[in-house]
């Protein structure tokens, strides 16, 4: 790469060394070994990757050593993956336990399909709400109209709002088929598309997102959902441990896994990244080396469409169909990061027309997406004059505190925080607390905190009614948690409750 051009990057490659390599760098501070797991531009010379080596040789070790395990597990993940949905799902279609004992008696047990309206994924089975709530606060019926003649509610920052979101994000978990049956049959809503986009680092149709209007004409919203990290699936979790990052001239670093998740390079060509960030009009996608149109069908296309690509174009045709409509953006985990990297691009590429219809960008356990000079340039976008970006953090979620933030990665959060702790107690802070999760001080009420979250799953079926009771399986996790507390914390299950129990903290000043 042409180093006046001002497009640096850093690549964090697992692959590029051995074990013995990663023993002698991590234990014995060998740079030598540590410098072939670092690959960088023409600007990021050996001399700058020896110093990157020996300054972060604990993180660059713990990521390297986390993806390694991640990817020597990603067959029995995908298969652990498939049986556990097939377990599950076969149960909640036979009426749990003793209802397949019964139906294997009778011969009428019903088999689960993937890919149906009645195949739920492993997160909609430990959280199995799919109902908006308080449905009327969102939607104000105008006469006794049907659903095509509402008027939707969209104030920023409405707990309504939100609470739409991140069941949208929920849901975008989900295959087409049960998503389109939740937004039309549930919500009453208008379901637009649902896209399986390629990813070409990992070669698959790896991203999903789905776009859904309030109504089918002359809609106010317009709501656009990125599918998080899927719990079985070994190159999401690689993507949120990874460092990588690709340095914008005028915007700063953006993380390189995300960037690929979006569809917009690969970091085997680091050349890609800047053909796509620089193409403001692009209107095509590439497959098999040709350049084709992205289709505007749903997931069934053929086409290797890039999601940045096909949401935009899905997005000004909607923009101009329905002219008083204004979008919103969301997403959990992955889907988080997806979620606001989506207008920055769009800022990038100078609409400005779509940026002003923005309404806003939520997002629930959402990674680290870029450094400070990033959450400078977004600030004044999102959220000036008034606040567009909430991001909203569930009390020890580990995801929000990767990738790791120290002085070379410089992975900076910006926008506004919203902060819920185990009570469901609201804070607006800059930063969660223990940002990189390695505090050894955290560590014991971190897992006093879990049994806590165990003991509360238990009751709150009880105490706050029988739609917040958790099922076997949301409480397995919460199992889990006891080991792993940041990753039971990362559920979709306390964000959804964050969004319908959660209170603002009272700050009582006392009085001189």
């Amino acid at each position: 790469m042409d180093s006046s051009d001002g497009y640096r990057y850093l690549v964090v490659s697992p692959e590029k060394g051995g074990l013995w390599d990663l023993w002698r760098f991590t234990v014995w501070g060998d740079l030598e070994r540590g410098v072939r797991f670092l690959e960088g531009s023409e600007e990021v010379d050996e001399e700058v990757l020896y110093g990157l080596a020996s300054d972060n040789r604990w993180v660059i070790a713990v990521s390297i050593v986390v993806r390694k395990i991640i990817a020597f597990s990603a067959k029995p993940m995908e298969y652990s993956g498939y049986v556990v949905d097939f377990i599950l799902n076969l149960l909640s279609l036979n009426g749990n336990l003793l209802g397949l004992l019964y139906n294997i008696v009778h011969g009428k047990v019903a088999i689960p399909k993937r890919g149906t309206e009645t195949f739920i994924s492993t997160i909609g089975q430990i959280d199995g709400r799919i109902d908006l709530y308080r449905a009327k606060y969102l939607v104000e019926e105008v006469g006794d109209s049907a659903y095509e003649e509402r008027e939707m509610k969209v104030e920023p920052g409405s707990r309504a709002l939100m609470d739409l979101c991140i069941m949208a994000s929920k849901l975008a978990y989900e295959n087409a088929e049960v998503v389109g049956n939740v937004v039309i049959h549930h919500w009453k809503m208008h379901f637009v598309d649902f896209y399986n986009c390629w990813n070409d680092y990992q070669k698959g149709n790896c991203t999903q997102v789905f776009i859904l209007c309030d109504k089918p004409k002359d809609a106010s919203l317009i709501l656009i959902s990125f599918r998080g990290t899927e719990p079985f699936d070994a190159d999401d979790w690689i993507t949120d441990f990874d460092y990588s990052w690709y340095e914008i001239p005028k915007l700063g670093k953006v993380h390189m896994g995300f960037l690929e998740a979006l569809g917009l390079g690969n970091r085997a060509d680091a050349v890609s990244f800047k053909n796509h960030l620089l193409m403001k009009d692009a209107k095509f996608t590439r497959t098999e080396g040709a350049e084709s149109v992205i289709s505007e069908t749903s997931s069934n296309s053929e086409q290797k469409q890039s999601a940045y690509y096909a949401v935009r174009s899905k997005l000004e045709s909607l923009l101009k169909e329905h002219k008083n409509a204004k979008f919103v953006v969301t997403g959990h985990s992955l889907g988080g990061a997806l979620a606001i990297l989506f207008p920055v691009i769009l800022l990038l590429h100078e609409e400005m027309e779509i940026m002003q219809k923005l309404l806003g960008v939520y997002t629930f356990g959402q990674p680290r997406v870029g450094d400070r000079q990033l959450g400078n340039f977004m600030r004044a976008h999102v959220m000036q004059p008034e606040a567009r970006y909430f991001r909203v953090v569930y009390c020890n979620d580990l995801v929000p505190r990767l990738p790791y933030d120290d002085q070379t990665f410089l992975y900076k959060h910006f926008g506004a925080c919203l902060y819920y702790n185990s009570c469901y107690i609201e804070q607006e802070v800059d930063e969660e607390p223990d940002p990189n999760f390695f505090g050894l001080r955290y560590m014991i009420p971190v897992h006093l905190n879990a049994a806590w979250e165990l003991i509360r799953s238990l009751t709150m079926g009880y105490t706050h009614g029988p739609e917040y009771k958790e099922g076997w399986f949301s409480i397995l996790v919460r199992f889990v948690g006891l080991v792993v507390p940041g990753i039971a914390a990362h559920c979709p299950t306390d964000y959804v409750n964050t969004m319908r129990l959660g209170k603002k903290r009272v700050v009582q000043m006392s009085s001189f």
